[in-house]
């Protein structure tokens, strides 16, 4: 028999709730549509492994312990799909990069991309957002919270803000980290009364619960506050949208029907 197996790999969470309402939901989708599969869990963030560790007791493998315990069972056929948002730093060097080194060590081993990769996910990625953004007013923007990067594949930030002009009035991306971060978009948001600010994030971890509605004085909720703005908090991560999740079960679909390797 054949062993087949597919690792879900994401960044990672040590908010229990927050795992269980975001990417939990993922790996039960790629569980219940890849029934032949054994479905493995991979945390990419070292940080957030030995968080997790630490605060529930609960040991979580990175790619290269999950691939060592795979092939030691076993299993002939792997499938690596992350669920990072963008083709970064973090996707090719605890992705791309580690699977390298396991290729000669399995009949077949494949990994999938990134939510934003091909242009049809972008337009997939901007219907699924049509779920979630409230309805349109005129005084009423939104600002969808993006991880942002250092690294070149930051573009794809602007290249979804281009398809949301067309797509979505009067939404706006911003990041913490690279351009555009909050107040660089500040004075596009001038004309509006209310903002809605929305992670643009596979979970509403750490990043969500801080840096966009936190207590803090440098919080978006509190920056854009301070500005005179009526700030409403949408606190959801992109794993909790199913159109979302389709998006990666299609990438699965694409390692699966795709010959090479």
């Amino acid at each position: 028999m054949n062993k087949k197996a597919i690792i879900v790999a994401s960044f990672g969470t040590s908010y229990i709730e927050v795992l269980n309402r975001s990417i939990k939901l993922v790996e039960d989708q790629v569980a219940q549509e890849f029934p032949e599969f054994e479905i493995r869990r991979v945390f990419t963030s070292n940080m957030v492994r030995k968080a997790l560790l630490k605060k529930e007791g609960i040991k979580t493998d990175s790619l290269e312990e999950a691939l060592d315990k795979l092939e030691a069972e076993g299993f002939k056929e792997v499938y690596v799909q992350t669920l990072h948002i963008i083709p970064g730093e973090e996707y090719h060097e605890k992705i791309i990069k580690p699977a390298r080194k396991y290729t000669n060590r399995f009949e077949i081993l494949k990994t999938g991309k990134s939510l934003l990769f091909a242009t049809e996910d972008y337009f997939n990625a901007i219907e699924a957002l049509k779920d979630q953004i409230p309805s349109y007013e005129p005084e009423k923007a939104v600002v969808l919270m993006g991880h942002g990067a250092s690294h070149p594949a930051n573009s794809c930030y602007a290249a979804l803000q281009l398809k949301l002009f067309d797509e979505i009035p009067n939404t706006f991306i911003a990041n913490i980290e690279g351009y555009p971060e909050i107040d660089d978009i500040i004075e596009k948001l001038a004309p509006f009364k209310k903002i809605v600010l929305m992670p643009f994030m596979l979970v509403a971890g750490d990043h969500a619960i801080n840096d966009m509605a936190g207590d803090e004085e440098d919080s978006w909720k509190n920056i854009l506050s301070d500005k005179g703005f009526e700030v409403e908090i949408y606190m959801k991560g992109l794993g909790e949208n199913s159109k979302i999740r389709q998006i990666y079960i299609n990438h699965i679909y694409d390692m699966l029907n795709h010959e090479s390797k």
